[in-house]
């Protein structure tokens, strides 16, 4: 270990500190690595926040890692409003190929090596989110969303429901979509062409209901384009395929 040169870290902890001290690792780990010139990681931790009427902040964990070398760093704090904290600290250019409950507070930056990612908040996600997130996760191929809250639309943002902000959004390296715990919302948003391209999609998880549903008992020619490349179809309970899904599903 103390003639390492490269080292990656990815850690994600439930229950242990508030967050991870850059103070600490460096004087704990990295102080003993003199020969390391390369060092890349990301660290989560999850915890429960109920005591405390102090709130940490970016500038807060960004503080104990000004010691650290060789690398620009980035963090995310997120509350959920129930007492739950994630605290999230990692290294520049991001390294690593997946992310996990992630929320509506993603950062500027643009994550060329996530593939997999998995969404989970208390706050619904709206168009726009999903925008930003094509853009800072250009090369995503596994999708997953958990939110059972469909958007919120303010007196003046009703006519935006419809449109969704006038734009399409493209996925175009997104093989594996599970929605099976998201609300109907984002299955017609993801399927339906008007709102989103997803030209590699070949499997997805859903929940039947809302596949027929939002397919309009697989008629629908809005979600079709979006659907006929998926070759294999997942859902929470075993089901008999009528015949009108492998019609819309060729290739199943």
């Amino acid at each position: 270990m103390l003639n390492l040169e490269e080292l990656s870290l990815y850690i994600h902890i439930l229950g242990g500190s508030t967050f991870i001290s850059g103070t600490h690792l460096n004087k704990k780990i990295l102080s003993h690595m003199l020969r390391l010139h390369t060092f890349s990681f990301y660290f989560a931790s999850e915890n429960v926040v109920t005591d405390s009427p102090i709130r940490i902040s970016n500038s807060d964990i960004k503080q104990t890692f000004t010691n650290i070398k060789h690398r620009q760093i980035a963090s995310l704090i997120d509350y959920d409003g129930c007492g739950n904290v994630i605290c999230r600290v990692f290294s520049l250019p991001f390294k690593f190929d997946r992310l996990t409950n992630i929320t509506n507070n993603i950062p500027n930056i643009v994550f060329n090596s996530v593939t997999h990612l998995r969404l989970r908040d208390k706050y619904p996600f709206k168009h726009e989110f999903f925008v930003r997130l094509a853009r800072g996760f250009p090369f995503l191929k596994s999708l997953s969303i958990d939110t059972i809250l469909a958007p919120n639309w303010r007196a003046n943002e009703h006519h935006l429901q419809h449109i969704d902000w006038c734009s399409i959004v493209e996925y175009s390296h997104l093989i594996s979509l599970d929605i099976c715990s998201a609300n109907i919302y984002y299955a017609e948003h993801f399927l339906n062409e008007t709102k989103t391209y997803l030209p590699c999609l070949t499997e997805l998880k859903i929940r039947y209901e809302d596949l027929e549903m939002v397919t309009k008992n697989f008629t629908s020619n809005e979600t079709r384009r979006n659907c006929n490349k998926v070759n294999r179809l997942i859902f929470k309970n075993f089901i008999v395929y009528p015949k009108d899904v492998y019609h819309y599903f060729p290739l199943l």
